[in-house]
């Protein structure tokens, strides 16, 4: 019997530490003077920023579409949707293909960091904000040395109803 108890205890111990060192990897990118990141699996390519076609009547966020191998990618700003002061497009300003729920999504960045491999153990939950402000894609916060990556879902991001740009059903699954 206390063999058995022994083997259970060190088998959920065993569990627990592989739980603790799992890890996942997030592209980061700048935004203003913030650092994000985000699950490298969403992301198909990044792209130099070209121009896109303006699409009327559009959310300013919306810069408009582009001809991607024959796909129409729709291209969001994340900067202008996000409230950064600045929005200054230069070399480094960059396009991230996305896959958001089997589609393809642009989002414009300042520039792109890096890939870091984080353990669940470094990412905090993101401070709850008594404010009007959506801080639901906000998944959490990581500090890397010196720097504090804020990671978002994506996901949760490009299909928020004011995106308009998945349909209600798709965000659901």
């Amino acid at each position: 019997m206390d063999m058995r108890n022994e083997a259970t205890l060190h088998a959920n111990h065993h569990s627990a530490r592989a739980a603790a060192a799992k890890k996942a990897e997030f592209l980061t990118f700048r935004l203003g003077g913030e650092e994000y990141g985000i699950d490298i699996l969403r992301v198909q390519e990044i792209r130099s920023f070209e121009e896109p076609t303006r699409i009327a009547n559009a959310p300013s966020f919306i810069k408009g579409v582009v001809n991607l191998r024959g796909v129409i990618v729709p291209v969001v700003d994340l900067r202008i949707k996000l409230g950064c002061d600045k929005v200054e497009y230069n070399g480094f300003t960059v396009v991230i293909v996305l896959n958001v729920h089997g589609r393809v999504v642009g989002a414009v960045v300042d520039s792109v960091s890096d890939v870091l491999e984080l353990a669940d153990d470094l990412i905090k939950p993101a401070p709850e904000m008594n404010t009007t402000v959506d801080t639901s894609f906000i998944t959490g916060i990581a500090s890397v040395g010196e720097r504090m990556l804020i990671l978002m879902d994506i996901d949760a991001l490009m299909s928020s109803a004011d995106m308009g740009l998945m349909e209600s059903s798709q965000s659901l699954q």
